[in-house]
């Protein structure tokens, strides 16, 4: 777990100090991650009060023209028959470059599935029809023709007999119904995996939560403000990293979830224990690009250092 750090001022305060080089920070109301903006140091609001934040570490820009940004999102624009043209076709009203704060919490998650087996289904659904066939064929032959049904009551009752119990008297209905019980017919599954989840630190960018999303965490470095472009403004965060965690092990929980109804069909059941571990802050930097189409809002989010695109809305 991510160590405890010392109390550097109390909750509801209107200005500290911060903790590696003494700048004054203003928190601004409902801040609760706060980058200084002379040495790049963080500091947290938690329920104790502010803190220093242990870990920080950032991803570098690479993506970091307009133009590297177009080509990006000008073949994701455009793919498809429907979106021929829609690039050109929309309307730009934001294009810009901020570094998003967004906690990394590590959770484990192990999860049971309890699924039909689909083999033993299969082979139930064939045999189950062998025998209607043979159900109905028997009852067929009993009441096969308008003669045979009037020849006499015995003979009659002698077919309905026959259908209805099959070869030696055995009730093969009640016998074909029965293969459905007992063992067999479902399977149980572990999925375990492993996340460095990102939560996304601000409430006003809650919308482009990633969902399944990875960073290139192993690119990542330690934060530095001397290494940042000048005039890329770093946004300070509204989420605790309590929050963040409680956060992350619901995302985990949905997607572990999402997961398994596409691998496996017709689930009974789904049990999700989630450990949360280690949390770090990491800085990203990330293209806003919005557009309006005919009245429809385009919204995609670029990860500036992989250059793949994190959330897109209205596409």
């Amino acid at each position: 777990m991510t160590p405890t750090s010392p109390v550097i001022a109390p909750s509801g305060v209107t200005a500290l100090k911060c903790p590696s080089c003494g700048a004054p920070i203003s928190p601004k109301f409902g801040e609760m991650v706060i980058t200084c903006e002379y040495c790049g140091s963080a500091v947290t609001l938690g329920n104790q009060g502010w803190t220093n934040i242990q870990k920080q570490t950032m991803l570098t820009l690479e993506v970091g023209t307009v133009e590297q940004v177009n080509s990006i999102i000008k073949p994701m624009m455009d793919k498809g028959l429907l979106h021929r043209h829609l690039h050109e076709e929309s309307k730009q009203e934001e294009m810009s470059l901020t570094y998003v704060p967004y906690w990394i919490v590590s959770v484990s998650a192990q999860t049971t599935v309890i699924a039909a087996n689909e083999t033993a289904q299969i082979a139930q659904t064939a045999t189950t029809a062998a025998l209607m066939g043979v159900i109905f064929g028997g009852m067929a032959g009993g009441f096969g023709g308008r003669r045979r049904l009037f020849e006499g009551r015995r003979a009659g009752m002698g077919g309905l007999l026959a259908g209805a119990f099959g070869l030696g008297g055995m009730p093969i209905m009640a016998w074909g119904m029965g293969m459905g019980r007992g063992g067999g017919m479902n399977k149980t599954e572990k999925m375990d995996a492993n996340y460095n989840f990102p939560v996304i630190a601000l409430k006003a960018l809650s919308d482009y939560q990633p969902r399944d999303y990875q960073f290139n965490l192993e690119g990542r470095e330690l934060f530095d403000v001397s290494k940042l472009p000048k005039g890329v403004k770093i946004l300070n965060g509204d989420i605790s990293e309590d929050v963040a965690k409680s956060q992350a092990k619901t995302l985990v929980d949905q997607l572990q979830s999402q997961k398994a109804h596409a691998k496996y069909h017709m689930i009974q059941s789904i049990q999700t224990d989630s450990d949360v571990g280690d949390v770090e802050l990491l800085h990203v930097p990330v293209w806003f690009a919005k557009y309006d189409h005919k009245g429809n809002k385009i919204v995609l989010v670029i990860d500036a250092n992989s250059g793949r695109v994190i959330n897109s809305v209205g596409i």
